[in-house]
């Protein structure tokens, strides 16, 4: 395969923030799915997902491969937790990075296949994208799209976003999405005081929303099954209290002392369901974030705390 240059020749990568302060998330290039009478037949061996264990959304990928039962179906890769001038790279050196496994793919960094898949792409380099061996291109670089698909893949395995519940689950994760998943990077990247109470404060009204919608003792977010939506929140969720509340100056309150039953809702699932607890890896997490924003760290001293990552049941 080949590796193109860099054609971010200005901007960079690591650059968040927008002039006034604020940090807004580029839309997704790539938005196709693996589906019967498309492009993207659903075939074995043909397919590779890419992740970072870091990253909440390619964390959602990893959830609904394992919850869907597709492990033989959809191999994958794992990026160094760093991300660097050059995005991700497939360097090996630290402990579950896996280097890229993509046959006959000679990428050293994940732009190597954003570039093969379009030389002219000039936006970041992102996680998760699914990769097709036939045609050497991205199926998808979209989490929200990769994870609805792949529950569609296979049908006799629960239903995460069933025909009853599709609305509310929709109602939620729109306000979920724009004040508590991107809520916390649009807190941590703001370069103003004004930008970062502008989302911080609704970050926390959302948390007090949610505190209260688990109040009841559910276990689940909407209806009374594992859904979607569990997945979306989870992975911000369990990153709130390691890195959150203190890289990204989300610190009106803690997962675990201020917010019980989503502390609660947090911990059933990770303990309770494989899916949840094998594909989190906190060593990446921590890494990540602490050595590669160094506009917010500049030290990349890593915290040991909170101690623990997250509570026993």
């Amino acid at each position: 395969m080949r590796s193109f240059i860099n054609k971010m020749s200005t901007k960079s990568v690591i650059n968040w923030a927008s002039k006034d302060g604020e940090f807004r998330r580029q839309t997704s290039a790539f938005r196709d799915a693996i589906k019967s009478g498309t492009q993207f037949e659903p075939q074995s061996n043909r397919y590779h997902l890419v992740v970072s264990y870091a990253c909440p959304w390619a964390h959602r990928a990893l959830i609904t491969r394992a919850l869907k039962g597709l492990q033989d179906f959809l191999p994958y890769s794992v990026v160094h937790p760093f991300l660097g001038e050059k995005g991700w790279s497939f360097d090996k050196d630290f402990p579950g990075s896996t280097g890229c496994l993509i046959e006959g793919a000679q990428a050293t960094h994940l732009r190597d296949l954003y570039f093969t898949a379009n030389k002219d792409y000039d936006a970041r380099f992102t996680v998760p994208i699914i990769w097709d061996k036939q045609q050497n291109t991205i199926v998808s670089n979209e989490s929200s799209e990769i994870i609805r698909f792949l529950n569609d893949l296979n049908t006799t395995s629960g239903d995460l976003y069933p025909d009853h519940l599709k609305s509310e689950i929709d109602e939620l994760n729109e306000w979920v999405y724009h004040t508590v998943n991107n809520g916390v990077y649009k807190s941590g990247f703001a370069t103003t005081q004004q930008a970062y109470e502008n989302n911080v404060k609704p970050l926390f009204a959302s948390l007090d929303r949610l505190e209260a919608i688990l109040s009841d003792g559910r276990d689940f977010l909407v209806g009374v099954q594992l859904t979607e939506a569990d997945i979306r929140l989870f992975t911000t969720i369990i990153r709130f209290d390691p890195v959150y509340v203190g890289h990204f100056k989300s610190n009106l309150g803690s997962i675990r002392h201020n917010y019980p039953h989503i502390n609660t809702w947090m911990k059933k699932l990770y303990w309770k369901n494989d899916a949840f607890k094998s594909t989190t890896n906190f060593e990446h997490i921590k890494f990540h974030y602490y050595n590669s924003h160094r506009q917010i760290n500049g030290t990349g001293v890593v915290p040991l705390g909170p101690n623990p990552n997250i509570e026993p049941l």
